[in-house]
């Protein structure tokens, strides 16, 4: 069985090599791949694989923008950290949905009911996938928010960051307001345009006009510094400064 693992935690990525190794000795890892663009030029040379392991966030996006640049025609194991984002769809129209922290019987699960599959069940199975990720990816500019005893609409052009705090997500808009939002940073980068909003890091995605400027940081990382405050400090790892000097400078506007 030749297998490739999309997945931007190294951690995550050695635990799920580990325990695909233990359970089947045998198994070919052909690639660990952390970003949709790597992904993206890994299915272009049509590697012959058996199975997919991807996770739905990497480190540039959301893994759905793979299917926009390339055809995948092998069968796909979703991983995800988050069981609010997307698991229904997923569950119908994936060959599995594993929740981490991924365990042996998750894995033996998820591959058994591969292994069952037709040909032609497998080929129903990744031309859902694509079906599926579109609708995840289409964008929302307006989304429902509580405010007091009314449900207001909050655009996103007015949304400066979002933060989230012990599950909690709160957008604050430029004028200075703030407000919680009922879905996950997974879920608002997934709907968010992509030119407009970036992912910081785990607990922030902030918005190009929100940017005053970056600083240099410990570690080859940068802070970025934006035009109102913030709870915390915005750092941007070391694998995401490329990405994200490239989103501040970008023309595609």
């Amino acid at each position: 069985m030749r297998v490739v693992i999309i997945e931007d935690e190294t951690a995550a990525a050695q635990n799920l090599s580990a325990i695909l190794q233990k359970i089947y000795p045998d198994i070919e890892i052909v690639a660990t791949i952390d970003t949709v663009v790597d992904s993206v030029d890994f299915f272009r040379s049509a590697p012959t694989i058996d199975l997919v392991f991807m996770d739905i966030h990497l480190a540039d996006g959301a893994s759905f923008r793979i299917f926009d640049n390339v055809t995948v025609e092998t069968p796909i194991i979703f991983t995800t950290a988050y069981d609010q984002y997307a698991i229904e769809a997923f569950k119908v129209n994936s060959i599995d949905y594993l929740l981490k922290p991924i365990n042996e019987e998750d894995i033996k699960r998820a591959v058994e009911k591969w292994q069952r599959l037709t040909s032609a069940e497998r080929k129903e199975y990744t031309s859902r996938i694509s079906s599926v990720a579109q609708i995840q990816q289409s964008e929302q500019h307006v989304f429902l928010v509580h405010f007091r005893d009314k449900i207001i609409p909050l655009h996103s052009q007015d949304i400066a960051f979002l933060h989230t705090f012990e599950e909690r997500v709160t957008a604050y808009c430029h004028n200075g307001s703030k407000y919680q939002i009922d879905l996950t940073l997974e879920a608002l980068q997934s709907k968010l345009s992509a030119k407009e909003f970036f992912r910081a890091n785990r607990q922030f995605i902030i918005s190009r006009k929100a940017v005053k400027d970056i600083s240099v940081w410990f570690g080859s990382r940068l802070t970025a510094n934006l035009v109102i405050d913030t709870p915390e400090r915005i750092i941007i790892p070391k694998a995401r400064v490329h990405d994200f000097k490239h989103w501040l400078t970008s023309t595609d506007k």
